[in-house]
């Protein structure tokens, strides 16, 4: 059985795929992020970084903002491996955006 940082590990590889396929974005350096680090740790260094990611922003502009790191950190189901700070930076990003955070937390 997956524990729950498995199952963030195969939603963030995830979040590559629909990256290349809906947007057609090789996001080569976030796989390689995640083949080194793996799920939870890439996307806490991720928002640790102050500056959001060009990847954020490619993916903002061909209309995909949903399927970024920082929704899927915010979905209900992973919102508990983060902490406080790093889920309020991931809300700040999306907004920043012009995204609800609230339609990534079901």
């Amino acid at each position: 059985m997956k524990n729950l940082e498995d199952e963030f590990d195969e939603a963030m590889m995830g979040v590559y795929s629909k990256a290349k396929s809906e947007c057609n974005y090789n996001a080569a350096y976030f796989l390689q992020m995640l083949y080194e680090h793996r799920g939870l740790a890439t996307a806490r260094i991720l928002l640790a970084d102050k500056q959001i990611q060009d990847g954020f922003t490619k993916l903002w502009e061909c209309g995909c903002i949903g399927i970024t790191v920082e929704c899927l950190v915010l979905n209900k189901k992973f919102r508990k491996l983060f902490n406080n700070k790093e889920l309020k930076e991931a809300r700040r990003r999306l907004r920043e955006y012009g995204f609800d955070p609230e339609k990534c937390e079901n």
